[in-house]
Order: C-alpha cells, then structure tokens, then sequence
C-alpha cells in the first residue's frame, strides 16, 4: 500500500529531506497555497516552522527562492543547516569578496540553487535586480516582515521599498513572514508590501511549551542568580538588560559566579560581537547577556531560559525576545524582574526622544500593555494572547496560574495614594509618596513640609513593599500618570475611585514566593542513572561531529532528536530515519555514529 507521501511531493520533501512525519497547524495549507502559485502573509510564533512554508514550496517549484533576510547572522545560519541537509542553498551579503558573490551569482545564473538568501539592502541595489531578472526564481519569501512597519521595535527603512518585486515581478509568488505582529502592524505590512490579494494565514501565537514568570524586583541580581541556580545551571539562556553598561556589568558578575556568560551590544568591536554569537550558537551552556541588538533571526533551537532585568519598550518586543527561548519544543522559562522605576525610565525615553508626536502616542499606548501585562493579576498567557487578538483559558503554567494572587480590597490605600499625590503636588516619584504615606520624616520629606500633610503616616499598616505594588498596579490600571520627569500624577480615571463610587481590588505582595511557583519541568528528566549515561554519550558523539564538521551541535541533530533516541533507543539505520528530525542526508551523514553508540551502551547493560 502506497504511504501518503508517495501522492504528495510536499509530504515526501518534508520526510525525505527535513526528517519530519507531518506538517503542522497551517504549514500544508501554506506550502500549497504558495507552491501553485499564491501570495501569502504567515503571522506565525518563533519555533512554529515559518521557514519551512518557504522552503519546501521553494524546493518544489521551477527556480531558485530568493529569501530577504534583515541580518546577516541569521541568514548564515539558515544556510549552513540547509547545506546539513543536502540543499543548495547560498546566501549574498557583505561578508563576501567579490569573487565570492559573483561565483554564487553564477551559480544562480545556471540554475545550481534552490534557495538564496540576500539582505533587503543587496537586493535593492541594480546589479542584483539585473541578476533576479536573467535568473529563474522560484518564489520571494520576505522573512521579519514586521520589519517593514515604522511602529514595530525592528524597524527596517529598506523594508518599505520591497514593492519592487510585485512590480518587476508580478507573476512572481511572494510570501511574507513574521512572528510578532499586531493588527496595525499587520495592516502595515499588507500596505506596505502590496500583498492585498494574499492570503493571510495566522497562527496561535501560543508557546505552551514557555513558562512565563514576572517577579517584583528586590535585589535583581540575586533573584536572577537564584532563578539560573535553581532551574538553569548549565544551560543556555539570554538575559536582557537595557544599558550597555548594565550589559557588561552583569555578564563579568555571572563569570564571577562562575557562570559561562558573555557580553553582546551594538557598541563592541564587530569582531568581538560576532565571535561572542558563535560561541553562544556553538556552545553548550553559554548565557548571553545583552540588549536588544542581540536577538532576531537567532536559530539556536535550544535557548532553555529569556531573562529580562529591565523592561522592554512593548509586548511585541517582549514576546519576540521570549520567543527565542524553546524553538525546539521543550519546557523552557520566560523570566522577567520589574519594578515601577523600569516602567518610569522607559517613560522618559519616549518623551525625550525626537520622534513625532503621533509616534509617541503608540509608543506610550504600548508601554502601558505592557505595564498591564506585567501586573494582571490573571493569566499571563491570557493577557499576551489576547493583546495578538486571541482569545485562550487559563494555562495552568505561568506564575499567575501555578500561585494565583490573594487579592483585597485596596479603595482606602488607594484613595490615600491619590490623595496624597495630588496635595504634595503631583510631581513626586514614588519613593516620596511612600515616604509620606508610611510616616517616615525623610529630609526631603520635612524640607518640604510634607510631614504636615493629612495624609502623613496614614498608610502605616501596609508593608512599603505593598505600597510600592499598589502604586505600579494604580499606574497600570490608568488611575496614575507618570511625568517625563517621572512624578505621579492623577489621571481621569482615578476620580471614581477618590470619590469611594467604585471598589479597587488590588494584587496582595507575597511574603515569599511558594515553592510551587518556583518548580519548572526540566529540558530532560532521567528515569535512571543509565538513561542519564547514554544522554551524555548521545550529546558527545554530536559534539564531537560537530566540531569535526564546524558546525554548532544543534545542526548535527537537535535536542529533541536525541531524546527520541534516548526513550526509543533504535537498534538499526530503518528504525533511526523514523525519528522526528531524521531526514535522507543526516541518516547518511551520521545515522551510523549514533546508532553504534545507542548499541554499545545496550551491550554494556
């Protein structure tokens, strides 16, 4: 009897050269649609198989793919793996002599390439619209297209210029590709790049696979240090922070603590900056500290745990920096310390910035989905779904679902707060206001009189730690403003409230966090001491390959692909190509490696 894949060269590309049994989610829908000929926009999250929806249409259509691709890093990478696979792929981008670039474009010229990658500004440029138009090509695939949009944390001028290929091209199929777009954004990218007539498929924006955690920040560099330690040790994770200073400084201290970490940001030699990446994507185990220079198109399938010590500028931001953790499908953390001085600095640095006004307004309108996200006292994962405009239940994985919040009835402190906001004059950070509240005769707080305010020792009872809670809680819920200078200040909807017509409920501060909430599934649990030997035996002999074939280990085989080798221990290159992951050219390439070493620990048994 003739298997599925025999009537459908798609599902046979898939198997044969990928390794995988079936597609996913949308991803048939998607390579047909694009393969006979279709425009596409795939709003797809990181680790959904966007490329895939590219590749495989591009591999069975006349010509050569020709992918845009906004980073340099990234596009080599993605070449590097499909060349593991037996592809013949190449990219075109500054790195390269002229020799270099012109042998690829002679290859192209001849037919000797199934996918091209080439950065927006390359393929800008005259002599390679000349070489597209002497060339066959097979599809345009526009990867980061949020890139295009002027709203969007990626944005890309070159972007909005790619029009060119629907108009050179018109017979030409064209698919965009993102995995963090909103609906403006999204309408943005149909817009800019002329893809009304695509078909748009969207995908559910959930990671089931990340545990999202916000802490209250108090003492940020221990609360990180306890989160690697007990949950991380030895594996690879991103940590952001928003300085470059903050950035070195926290990478040299995790050395100190004898952690394997590393400093990334835009202001390091580019010498350094790029042997800093390869060793994080070769390594095992390596922590990249950086800020947001740092990030997209990474294809390291087996980042375990994002960080954030500071606040990132939106959701999308978020979300996509997240997203980096867990591309190969198993358990990984999303952690995130905030206190109310992040959400006041960010703040200021939409105000003092040059940009328009119009721009602001969005940018403040992002930063406070944020602040909502950061301090809803519901799902985490309900809330970020739900800014992508989908809607989900409960997930039974976030911080807020394993510990649900104790919540009181805060309408008296808050109408302290307020109240004490607006007689001292509503241009006091946070800290004074507390100062005021719980009774403590700052300096400050006696040179402005401000201990003969009503209001002074009011708030005694609650701990300062509620207090600082309460007032990030009341700003996110829009009953506080926050000045570019960073003062409290009352806002419309704070009236209700003051005049005791409506009843606050309030998130409760923790005495201490349960341990419950502390527990996370790990990467790889071990049934036995024997499981554990030939896991360590299975990840020598890939990286033993990989360093023979200079490649990062995730290439050779990912981590997935290793525990299916570990729980189903085939005994034979027939029972090895039936793993997920396991395609033609890596059975050949190194199935015979693997096998005698899943052989020799079974003899020893």
């Amino acid at each position: 009897m003739n298997s599925p894949e025999t009537h459908d060269p798609a599902l046979h590309t898939l198997r044969h050269t990928f390794g995988y049994p079936a597609f996913r989610g949308e991803q048939a829908a998607i390579v047909g649609h694009v393969q006979q000929g279709g425009d596409a926009l795939v709003l797809m999250p990181t680790g959904g198989g966007k490329s895939l929806c590219f590749q495989i249409p591009a591999l069975l259509r006349d010509g050569c793919g020709i992918v845009i691709s906004p980073l340099i890093a990234l596009m080599q990478d993605q070449v590097q793996a499909l060349c593991q696979l037996g592809v013949r792929a190449a990219y075109l981008n500054s790195t390269q002599s002229f020799d270099e670039s012109s042998a690829i474009e002679r290859q192209l010229l001849a037919g000797e390439l199934d996918l091209l990658y080439v950065a927006p500004e390359r393929l800008l440029n005259g002599r390679c619209q000349a070489l597209l138009e002497s060339s066959r090509i097979a599809l345009f695939a526009i990867d980061e297209a949020h890139c295009v949009s002027q709203w969007g944390h990626d944005f890309r001028p070159e972007y909005r210029q790619l029009t060119i290929l629907h108009e050179r091209f018109p017979q030409i199929p064209r698919i965009a590709l993102t995995a963090t777009a909103d609906e403006a954004t999204r309408a943005e990218i149909i817009e800019r790049l002329a893809l009304e007539e695509a078909r748009i498929f969207i995908s559910s924006f959930d990671r089931p696979n990340i545990r999202y955690t916000v802490v209250e920040k108090d003492n940020p560099r221990k609360q990180l240090l306890k989160f690697i330690r007990t949950h991380h040790e030895g594996d690879a994770g991103i940590i952001y922070c928003l300085s470059r200073k903050k950035v070195e400084e926290t990478a040299a201290w995790l050395r100190s603590e004898g952690i394997s970490a590393l400093p990334y940001h835009a202001g390091l030699d580019a010498a350094v900056r790029a042997d800093h990446q390869t060793r994080f994507v070769r390594g095992d185990g390596i922590v990249m500290t950086a800020t947001i220079a740092f990030g997209m198109g990474i294809d390291k399938p087996d980042v375990r745990f994002v960080a954030h010590l500071d606040l990132p500028k939106s959701l999308e931001a978020y979300y996509q920096e997240t997203g980096r953790a867990g591309r190969d499908g198993l358990p990984s953390n999303a952690w995130m310390a905030y206190g109310l001085q992040d959400m006041v600095l960010q703040r200021e640095m939409i105000e003092q910035s040059q940009a328009p006004d119009e721009v602001k307004r969005v940018e403040r309108r992002k930063l406070e989905a944020l602040l909502g996200y950061s301090e809803a006292p519901a799902c985490r994962r309900e809330v970020l779904l739900r800014y992508f405009g989908e809607e989900s239940t409960p997930c039974g994985n976030c911080d807020m679902c394993l510990t649900p919040p104790e919540t009181f009835d805060a309408s008296l402190p808050a109408q302290q707060a307020l109240s004490t906001i607006y007689r001292s004059g509503q241009r006091y950070g946070a800290a004074h206001i507390i100062d005021i509240l719980i009774g403590k005769a700052t300096p400050k707080v006696v040179e402005r009189a401000h201990d003969k305010l009503s209001t002074f020792g009011l708030g005694k009872t609650q701990p300062e730690a509620q207090w600082n809670s309460l007032l990030r809680q009341f700003v996110a819920q829009g009953l506080l403003g926050v000045s570019e200078f960073g003062g409290l200040m009352l806002q419309d909807a704070c009236r209700p409230v003051l005049r005791g017509e409506t009843t606050f409920m309030a998130k409760r501060v923790r005495a201490a966090a349960p341990k419950a909430a502390a527990s996370v599934r790990r990467e790889i649990e071990f049934e036995s001491d024997e499981a554990r030997t030939l896991w360590a035996a299975l990840r020598q002999c890939r990286r033993d390959l990989a360093e023979e074939q200079n490649v990062p280990a995730y290439m050779i085989f990912g981590d997935a692909t290793l525990k299916q080798m570990l729980d189903k221990r085939p005994m034979s290159l027939d029972a090895m190509i039936e793993l997920s992951g396991v395609g033609d050219r890596k059975l050949d390439a190194y199935g015979s490696q693997f096998l005698d070493v899943i052989q020799g620990h079974q003899r020893r048994l």
